[in-house]
């Protein structure tokens, strides 16, 4: 039985697939990311950037519907903008369950960017490992946690991770499926919260439709990395 409005956002990590594992009366809302809507039949909102190849696509059926740019830019932009979120869709479809649903609470399940071990790197076998390319919005992906779980936590909600893995580059605290409401909440720096939103004011890398790297102006790296530093400072030792 759902006791708060939980999200669960499903990745497409190996173990995404335990998500079937999960009783739906636990969630408000469904959210699979890119392919992930093949590993279970009730979910409610896939979402997927707007290159996704056509025959990966979701395919909505009743009570089922589709989330593109058109949607999750501007919900991003209410966090300060897709390159200070990260640009990879664990992070935008964060940002955007966040604003749609206003949950207390947001479950990740398949989004450890973990690619170094042996076999297959995704549910459905091999694929590209998106949050590891070159990108000055990925430089620091757990700064990238650290400042969705930050977020949401000034708007009301808490992250979980619902990963069994070793190892995971989301910081949110891990949860078991059956203990949503019991899992630990980090104490957060407010001062180095507001710290590092002066920074990316400051820095002013905001590009409202989303498609930074078809701006003429170039990302400051060197300022985006700084930021990062700082958002691995916001929670409480």
């Amino acid at each position: 039985m759902m006791t708060s409005k939980t999200v669960l956002i499903i990745g497409s990590a190996p173990d995404a697939v335990r998500a079937n594992e999960f009783e739906r009366d636990a969630f408000h809302s469904i959210v699979a990311i890119n392919n992930a809507w093949k590993i279970r039949p009730d979910w409610t909102h896939g979402i997927y950037p707007d290159d996704l190849a056509e025959d990966r696509k979701p395919l909505p059926m009743k009570g089922q519907r589709s989330v593109t740019s058109a949607e999750y830019v501007p919900a991003n932009n209410s966090f300060g903008g897709v390159v200070y979120a990260g640009a990879t869709m664990a992070f935008t479809a964060g940002y955007w369950a966040l604003e749609a649903f206003k949950p207390d609470q947001m479950a990740f399940i398949g989004c450890d960017m973990i690619y170094d071990g042996e076999g297959d790197t995704h549910f459905y076998g091999e694929g590209t490992a998106d949050p590891l390319r070159d990108d000055p919005t990925l430089q620091i992906l757990e700064a990238k946690a650290n400042r969705l779980m930050a977020l949401a936590y000034k708007n009301g909600c808490r992250c979980l991770n619902l990963s069994d893995k070793t190892r995971s580059r989301l910081t949110f605290p891990r949860a078991r499926s059956n203990s949503f409401p019991n899992g630990d909440i980090p104490l957060f720096d407010d001062t180095a919260i507001e710290r590092a939103l002066n920074m990316e004011q400051q820095a002013n890398q905001y590009f409202p439709t989303g498609d930074y790297w078809n701006d003429p102006r170039p990302l400051n790296r060197d300022a985006l990395r700084a930021i990062d530093e700082q958002w691995l400072k916001v929670i409480a030792s």
